[in-house]
């Protein structure tokens, strides 16, 4: 009985995760205008679930700061602006290349090595050209990253921030050629760290964050001129 739960809250979970990328996608894209309302039934049918999920997608929406949950009126589509975009990446850049200098100086060999390990499944993801799966695995190296810097409140404020950028950091994958690239920035970061390069890890990780950056806006430029 414990396992059925366990197994159905798991999947709940996927949905809900699943439902907010759909969505937030819709919003980066934008099919769903900033100022406009998201009513739960449309959405509820629109994705084909019920509206308990729809509802839990919402809220994780908002803590990334691409809709706003208002009283009576409910979720409507913000704005953000390239300034304050660019302000959250800026911040994102420097907590990671934090998280990267000290990984390089105080990760555990097993944990190098099995993050050798993933960077180099990443390699056969971009291969085949699969990009969901990458971003996956992307979300799962940065996140080994900052568990080994072993220092757990720096893991929770960069966890936090990369929650807010996470619908731009997924978005950005879906710019052609863009998986191999982000690929060759992880060698500069993974090599560092697994010599224990702290200057060169930080230095790796900034590079790498700013060119996430500039991947997110020229995906919005392409947007642009092909609508």
């Amino acid at each position: 009985m414990a396992l059925r739960v366990e197994g159905t809250k798991a999947l709940a979970e996927t949905t809900v995760d699943k439902l907010a990328d759909d969505m937030a996608e819709a919003i980066l894209s934008g099919e769903f205008a900033p100022g406009s309302r998201l009513d739960e039934q449309l959405l509820a049918q629109r994705y084909a679930v019920s509206r308990t999920p729809v509802r839990e997608a919402l809220r994780q929406l908002a803590t990334t700061g691409l809709i706003e949950v208002r009283p009576r009126r409910g979720a409507i589509v913000t704005q953000v602006t390239p300034a304050q975009l660019e302000e959250l990446f800026v911040a994102m850049g420097e907590l990671e290349a934090t998280c990267a200098r000290l990984a390089a100086m105080s990760m555990l060999p097993t944990e190098r090595r099995r993050l050798q390990a993933l960077h180099e499944r990443m390699g056969v993801l971009a291969r085949q050209g699969d990009a969901l799966a990458f971003a996956d695995c992307n979300h799962d190296l940065h996140t080994m990253i900052y568990a080994g810097a072993h220092n757990g409140v720096l893991a929770d404020m960069t966890q936090a921030l990369r929650r807010r950028l996470a619908p731009f950091r997924r978005a950005q994958f879906h710019l052609e050629g863009r998986l191999p690239r982000s690929l060759s920035e992880h060698d500069a970061v993974i090599a560092a760290i697994v010599r224990g390069d702290a200057a060169g890890a930080h230095t790796a990780m900034l590079h790498h964050v700013t060119l996430v950056e500039r991947s997110f806006e020229e995906l919005c430029e392409e947007q642009v001129r092909n609508p």
